[in-house]
């Protein structure tokens, strides 16, 4: 029996570390804190044993299949794993009898399936009644959108949750936790440098796995320092992995210096300088939507009016990242920063909300002049509101002479268009507008 246990214990070690390390219950699972976090609802379904068939849909390495392990432990429920890439019709069948003669003696069957994307729809099918009369319960796992991969019929019957990819102080928990558990490297007294731990984290981008097979072939090739211990080095991890660090912390300063470089380069019209600062930020694991966010931001406050067609290029930008995701999504980003790197530049309506801003935080107080006023009773006509009022639909210019600034800001002028790009067009407009009123004010 010690024999066996010792055999045992040894092939347990030949497995990858992400495997020895993987989670038995809630309380070692890490990430995901949106679902399993106290009070959170997939928490409160699995504590208060109310599993129904659900779909996990996120990035590999996030815990799909592991959460799934521990929800059929938690709920006492057999537990198969069913693999989408070698099972057919055949298997599903000979499976779900098995289910049904378990469920005849009280017993649940929790069937996971993996990548169930790559079901075809007939396989989908095959589920079906077996989901319906409740024989199993479904949890299908997929990195791919399930309202186009999985058909309408499965997907009424299953709640969809969506996993993120891990934080990077959750892979770094994680590691430590490989290097000092006894089924990770705890007995080998790994010496590591922070700095290399955190390479790892982030070059992981969210993948737990990938963070942990990295840590592993890290430590396996490390060289030995005086006491015969292995010692990681940020070079080691840099070699190992053909990456350079990168020096960029998605969660600290770097973050900021650089996407501010990216925001002033594009500001200053250097395309060359814009991609740099992009390429460093998206090789370095940052999420492109939140660059997307940004360049949204610039189109508007750095070319505004000066070219309209930008507000939407970084808009259509900003859609496409989410559908189709890194690394596709970095050509897109890249061309969308050039382009508004050498479009026309103002900031002529950021300057105009900044004024008008201040002034409405200043004079909070400021009543609507009653003649813009709506007048839906017959009391507020009596008040005098809309009265005056003036309907430039009505008028040869379509335009009228009425103020609708508060008296104490009449003639206030927020927007001061450029002579860049369009918005030039925009200025001559405005001056022949604010001529015609001057003119007709005096009549």
């Amino acid at each position: 029996m010690e024999q066996m246990n010792l055999f045992q214990h040894e092939a347990e070690l030949l497995q990858p570390l992400a495997s020895r390390l993987r989670p038995r219950d809630l309380d070692e699972f890490v990430g995901q804190k949106h679902l399993l976090g106290e009070g959170k609802v997939l928490r409160r379904l699995i504590e208060e044993d109310k599993i129904g068939s659900m779909i996990f849909w996120g990035p590999p390495g996030v815990g799909k299949t592991t959460l799934a392990s521990i929800i059929a432990k938690r709920t006492k429920s057999k537990f198969v794993d069913f693999s989408a890439v070698t099972s057919g019709i055949k298997e599903i069948k000979a499976v779900m009898e098995l289910a049904e003669q378990a469920r005849a003696v009280g017993a649940r069957t929790i069937l996971f399936v993996d990548e169930i994307h790559r079901f075809n729809k007939a396989q989908q099918d095959a589920f079906l009644p077996y989901v319906e009369k409740g024989s199993i319960i479904l949890i299908g796992a997929t990195t791919e959108n399930p309202s186009f991969e999985v058909n309408a019929a499965l997907l009424s019957r299953c709640k969809v949750f969506v996993l993120h990819g891990l934080e990077k102080e959750d892979i770094i928990t994680l590691l430590r936790r490989a290097l000092s558990s006894a089924e990770g490297f705890g007995n080998d007294h790994v010496e590591i440098d922070d700095n290399a731990l955190s390479m790892i984290a982030v070059i992981s981008n969210g993948d737990a796995r990938k963070a942990l097979s990295t840590l592993e072939m890290a430590v396996l090739n490390a060289k030995q320092n005086e006491d015969g211990h292995p010692q990681v080095s940020i070079e080691d991890v840099e070699e190992i992995t053909s990456k350079k660090s990168l020096l960029y912390d998605k969660g600290g300063d770097q973050k900021y210096d650089i996407i501010s470089a990216l925001h002033k380069s594009m500001r200053n019209s250097d395309p060359d300088a814009a991609v740099y600062w992009l390429s460093r930020m998206l090789e370095a694991g940052e999420d492109p939507l939140y660059i997307a966010r940004r360049l949204v931001r610039f189109s508007s406050e750095d070319v505004g009016l000066a070219d309209t067609h930008a507000l939407p290029l970084a808009t259509s930008a900003f859609e496409a990242c989410k559908n189709i995701g890194m690394p596709e999504c970095n050509v897109i980003l890249a061309e969308t920063v050039i382009y508004l790197s050498l479009a026309p530049k103002s900031n002529a309506a950021y300057v105009a909300y900044e004024e008008a801003a201040k002034d409405a935080n200043k004079d909070i107080a400021e009543p609507v002049p009653l003649h813009i006023r709506n007048a839906p009773t017959s009391l507020m006509k009596d008040l005098g509101y809309g009265e005056g009022y003036q309907y430039a639909h009505d008028f040869k210019d379509k335009l009228t002479a009425m103020d609708c600034l508060p008296e104490n800001l009449k003639d206030r002028r927020y927007y001061r268009p450029t002579q860049e790009g369009f918005e030039s067009k925009y200025s001559a407009r405005l001056a022949q507008i604010l001529e015609w009123k001057a003119a007709h004010r005096k009549k």
